[in-house]
């Protein structure tokens, strides 16, 4: 710990070279060349895109990055907005309503005739933040508390007379799966945007295994609304490539076996390559080095070892067990007797029962009868500490 300390002490005046926990911006994004094409050709010729991919593999990184690269075009206005605060439909009326209204305008002293020229029976309302900066806020109250479905054609009736196409890109989807009524709440979005000629929507979340149902099947409001994207882990090349720059950039090196490495650790997830190539160069001094390496991955599990146990505390001794199994590499076979007997785990009936419930606690995942643990350094954790 007296080295990662010092090592702290000496880069605080040295600009971070790597983004992890928040979206990546600017010359922290690398690759994703051919999605950042088929996505922004979606926005600029109105295709509706639903993007799907596992937890930290950088969908709002490319959704806010080609948002950027069309800041500049007068004939389409990006939306961004993150439902994951929604609970109720009133929740989505509200800041679906409130976003549209702010990003479809430059200025400030525009949003309250627009508010009141589009939307004539919701309240605006302008605040001012107390703090740094003073930034100035919006938000739509509606009459009687009580919003209605005419919210959803705001982006058609603003793109028709200002002149200009309108993206709107929802985050965090998946939330409105917990509404009450949900499916019809899809109908009714369904319905209203699929008849929009100058509006399109670009959706995605955090939950994959959700939105592969909203998406996915047939019987959902949401099948085939659109072109549907799955991403892929960013190649081992690209990431050496990147990395080595942003090293070279502060005036540190990092061989590219060293890079490949890293890769191979985390299993190539976006967030933890910058988080661990972070490490690594806060250990770094000139060069780094196999110790830079193995001191940056202590740091990353002991920085993880909090909310790894956190999952563990709240399962049950069966679905520890499967955990185990799974992180020991039984990825196909858990429901044959020999694992079901050699982790207890009661059944085949029960296997599939767990299955379900890790699911949705986004620690598994399940692709072509394949379990694998959502998180790879979780993984690690368990096969040390479980």
């Amino acid at each position: 710990m007296h080295i990662f300390a010092t090592s702290l002490i000496k880069i605080t005046s040295m600009e971070n070279p790597f983004i992890y926990g928040v979206a990546t911006h600017g010359d922290c994004f690398t690759d994703r060349e051919k999605e950042t094409e088929r996505l922004k050709m979606n926005f600029t010729h109105g295709i509706n895109t639903m993007i799907i991919s596992p937890r930290r593999w950088g969908k709002t990184s490319l959704v806010n990055h080609v948002a950027e690269l069309l800041a500049d075009n007068d004939k389409v206005k990006v939306v961004r907005m993150d439902a994951f605060s929604c609970r109720t439909e009133d929740d989505f009326y509200k800041l679906f309503a409130t976003e549209i209204i702010k990003q479809t305008s430059n200025k400030v002293e525009q949003w309250l005739i627009d508010a009141k020229h589009f939307l004539s029976n919701l309240v605006p309302h302008l605040t001012m933040s107390t703090e740094p900066g003073n930034e100035i806020s919006l938000s739509l109250e509606a009459i009687n508390h009580k919003y209605t479905a005419d919210v959803l054609t705001l982006p058609e009736r603003i793109a028709l007379e200002k002149g200009f196409g309108v993206v709107v890109c929802i985050d965090e989807f998946q939330q409105i799966a917990d509404f009450r009524h949900s499916l019809s709440f899809q109908r009714k979005l369904r319905s209203v945007w699929q008849l929009q000629q100058n509006t399109s929507y670009c959706l995605f979340g955090s939950k994959r295994h959700i939105l592969m149902g909203m998406f996915g099947k047939s019987s959902f409001p949401f099948y085939r609304f659109g072109d549907l994207m799955f991403l892929e882990r960013i190649p081992v090349s690209y990431w050496t490539a990147y990395v080595q720059k942003r090293f070279e950039t502060t005036g540190k090196h990092i061989s590219a076996e060293l890079c490949e490495k890293l890769c191979e650790y985390v299993e190539s997830n976006s967030s933890y390559v910058q988080q661990l190539a972070w490490l690594i160069w806060t250990f770094t001094t000139d060069t780094a080095t196999d110790q830079s390496f193995e001191l940056a991955k202590e740091e990353i599990m002991r920085q993880n070892h909090v909310l790894f146990q956190k999952y563990i505390d709240e399962l049950s001794s069966y679905q520890i067990s499967m955990i185990r199994a799974i992180a020991n590499g039984h990825h196909t076979d858990l429901s044959t007797k020999n694992v079901i007997e050699e982790y207890n785990l009661a059944s085949t009936a029960n296997v599939a029962s767990m299955r379900k419930s890790l699911e949705a606690r986004e620690l598994i995942e399940v692709f072509s009868k394949s379990y694998t643990i959502s998180d790879p350094l979780f993984a690690k954790w368990i096969c040390k500490n479980v």
